[in-house]
């Protein structure tokens, strides 16, 4: 029989303590973006505090599935996330999609509010990848160069249909989620490094030679590959951002303009004197940097990297495969997002409009990033020091 503290040590309080910060970071920042900044009504921090009681409750139930039960139900979660993406392509929101140019979010009509399916699509894509390497390195005891073409093979083809599915939406930033995710448990699994380097170097090449043709001979990627004028905007507005300041460069500027005028110390709460759109969702690192200066923008990244830590420690302290393939998945998904949307607000990577975990305005990534940490607590709450072996029972 376990003692209370036993029982009490199951909850890992160092990851609680991260998100609870998060949480007061993203209501403090959204209530001083929408009331104090725009002159908004009260109700989106509201609702965003809805989300938070209703993430925290479903990141509690997740917790309570064991590995063994997850193992059970990982594909027919897989396949209801390729339905939810399937049924959004045809229910898309019509209103969002003339707005936004994307086909990704579906509205509950009963209870008037949108969600994005392709944010819970990314925890059973996790447990897909997790389940099939975990599968095969049991069954593969030897590395080989034919095993390890086979275990990408596997990993690529539970990927095209989900990554397939979110391109026609079109929404990049997401697919680019997704990408990150399998690129995190690729290089986890134990796959040779003369098998990626190659394929990384591919990789590269296509990725300069495309920017490189975006610059100098945008006409083919038009006719042979059907690009699209948005997409080379956003291009040219991450190698020049002051190359059109009054159009497509206009929200990066604006928010360099915001950072920068936060300074070291900040603006304080609710005060700005630079308009950027979209602050709530996309842009909310630009009212941080604009209210609470360098210092208060350190302070976010640093409870982000603290979040990571205890992430991978839990990993190490559980020692379980199947665990730390899903731990890498959400680890790259939680890594990607803060990387990029920081990025992205400072002008460092290109515009792809994904939020700031935990801490930007909107439902489906909060309460999506919430079942990652709930699939991480999972893994303390049912601490077991074995790995798991294909030929174990109930995970055939």
């Amino acid at each position: 029989m376990k003692s209370k503290n036993e029982n009490t040590s199951r909850i890992d309080y160092g990851i609680v303590l991260c998100i609870l910060l998060l949480a007061i970071i993203g209501l403090v920042s959204l209530y001083s973006t929408t009331v104090l900044i725009q002159g908004s009504s009260i109700s989106m921090t509201i609702m965003q505090g809805i989300w938070y009681i209703l993430g925290t409750a479903a990141a509690g139930m997740v917790m309570l599935f064991d590995s063994e039960q997850l193992w059970k139900v990982t594909n027919y979660l897989y396949w209801i996330g390729v339905a939810g993406l399937v049924l959004t392509l045809i229910f898309y929101d019509r209103g969002l999609a003339a707005t936004a140019g994307s086909r990704s979010w579906i509205n509950i009509p009963i209870i008037n509010f949108t969600l994005q399916p392709s944010e819970f699509a990314k925890l059973p894509y996790i447990l897909i990848l997790a389940k099939t390497t975990t599968i095969h390195n049991a069954t593969y005891g030897s590395r080989t160069v034919e095993s390890d073409f086979l275990l990408l093979g596997k990993l690529i083809a539970w990927s095209i249909i989900p990554l397939a599915l979110i391109i026609i939406q079109p929404d990049l930033g997401t697919t680019l989620v997704y990408l990150a995710i399998l690129a995190g448990v690729i290089l986890l699994s134990g796959i040779q490094w003369k098998i990626l380097l190659p394929i990384i170097s591919v990789g590269l090449i296509i990725s300069v030679g495309t920017i490189l043709l975006v610059v100098y001979n945008r006409d083919f990627l038009k006719d042979v590959f059907g690009f699209h004028e948005y997409q080379f905007l956003r291009v040219d507005t991450w190698l020049d951002p002051y190359h059109d300041t009054t159009a497509s460069s206009y929200q990066v500027t604006q928010a360099f303009k915001a950072i920068g005028s936060g300074g070291v110390f900040g603006k304080g709460l609710g005060a700005s004197e630079v308009y950027v759109p979209v602050r709530e969702s996309d842009m909310i690192f630009a009212t941080i940097g604009e209210n609470f200066g360098f210092v208060g923008a350190s302070f976010l990244i640093f409870v982000y990297f603290v979040l990571v830590y205890n992430m991978i420690k839990i990993v190490y302290d559980t020692r379980n495969e199947f665990y730390a393939y899903i731990a890498t998945g959400v680890i790259m998904m939680i890594v990607f997002h803060v990387l990029e949307n920081v990025g992205m607000n400072i002008g460092l990577l290109p515009v792809t409009g994904i939020p700031l975990p935990f801490v930007s305005q909107g439902g489906s990534a909060l309460l999506g990033n919430m079942l990652g940490i709930g699939l991480i607590m999972s893994m303390r709450y049912h601490h077991r020091s074995y790995m798991f072996s294909g030929e174990d029972e109930g995970f055939h």
